[in-house]
């Protein structure tokens, strides 16, 4: 049995059959529309050749609308309606009156950068929803990548071996927000305490608190450089737990100046720079076209502006 080719309808036709089904004849339906009447004409004539049937039919000095007039009729409204709602959503849209941002980011961002951006974009476009995951950088990326999540902030590390900006980065945008400088967190009475910066050297005999397992492949690496593998006696990533310990002159440590942000002033330690000014690197992480997005494009734009350096990366006591 032969197959039949469906019919390609466009909405104009079906709102002008829909009009002659409100109003009657070509001139009424054409001064509803805002057309002229030949155009209204035209349109008709479009579709039958189009559908291979008749319409409209005259009766008089008037037209009626044919079997398939009155079919097309009955979803013209249906159709309308659905384009001019979904007209109504994307003004919407493009006004931030509406839309949605998944965001995912590391631990430290969650106390500094995350509740700053999450006020900020409340203020501003209240009618985007905003949603927020902590994660890691490896498993934030992951989330963009599997569609749970439109943004993710995140960092990386100079020659970080695992960077997750890397491979399992491939194919989904990667902006650089920032440098986030690596500060030296010791006892205020070390006898390093009052140098204006660290020589991570002078700390081999020392034990030291390490951080996630990133964080400390990195602290690695570094004093590696300086000639020494660290005594890592202690391991946490809670920054309080870090600064606690220091403070207790358990031992030593390192940690990113977002981190100690996220714990404000801290009387008991003292807070250094490296010799080296090491740092690490802000990321945000989108699918690749997000930028597109109205309420994407709005957050990322708010990021780039509310995510200044923290106050700690001035040197403390």
């Amino acid at each position: 049995m032969p197959t039949i080719a469906s019919p390609e309808l466009d909405s104009t036709m079906l709102r002008v059959v829909g009009a002659l089904a409100d109003h009657g004849s070509i001139t009424a339906a054409a001064a509803a529309l805002g057309y002229s009447q030949p155009a209204v004409s035209q349109q008709l004539k479009r579709l039958e050749r189009r559908i291979g049937l008749a319409v409209i039919e005259r009766v008089g000095r008037g037209v009626r609308l044919t079997d398939a007039g009155r079919l097309l009729a009955r979803h013209a409204d249906t159709v309308s309606g659905a384009l001019d709602t979904a007209a109504e959503e994307l003004a919407e849209l493009r006004g931030l009156r509406a839309g949605r941002v998944r965001i995912a980011a590391f631990p430290s961002a969650s106390a500094t950068i995350v509740p700053r951006l999450l006020a900020d974009l409340r203020r501003r476009h209240p009618g985007v929803s905003v949603t927020y995951v902590e994660a890691e950088p490896p498993e934030a990326v992951a989330l963009v990548r599997q569609n749970q999540a439109d943004l993710a902030i995140t960092f990386s590390y100079p020659g970080d071996r695992v960077d997750p900006h890397r491979d399992s980065a491939e194919g989904l945008v990667v902006t650089r927000l920032r440098r986030d400088e690596m500060m030296v967190v010791l006892p205020v009475g070390h006898a390093r305490a009052g140098d204006a910066a660290v020589d991570l050297g002078n700390l081999a005999e020392e034990n030291w608190i390490g951080g996630c397992p990133r964080c400390r492949g990195h602290l690695l690496e570094l004093c590696g450089h300086s000639g020494f593998t660290p005594k890592v006696s202690y391991e946490t990533d809670n920054a309080a737990a870090v600064i606690g310990l220091v403070a207790a002159g358990i031992g030593v440590a390192m940690l990113p100046a977002l981190a100690l942000d996220s714990v404000g002033a801290q009387p008991l330690v003292a807070i250094r720079p490296t010799r080296g000014r090491d740092q690490r690197t802000l990321h945000a992480v989108t699918a690749t076209g997000a930028a597109g997005v109205p309420a994407i494009a709005a957050t990322l734009r708010r990021l780039a502006v509310l995510d200044s350096p923290p106050a700690s990366t001035r040197q403390a006591n």
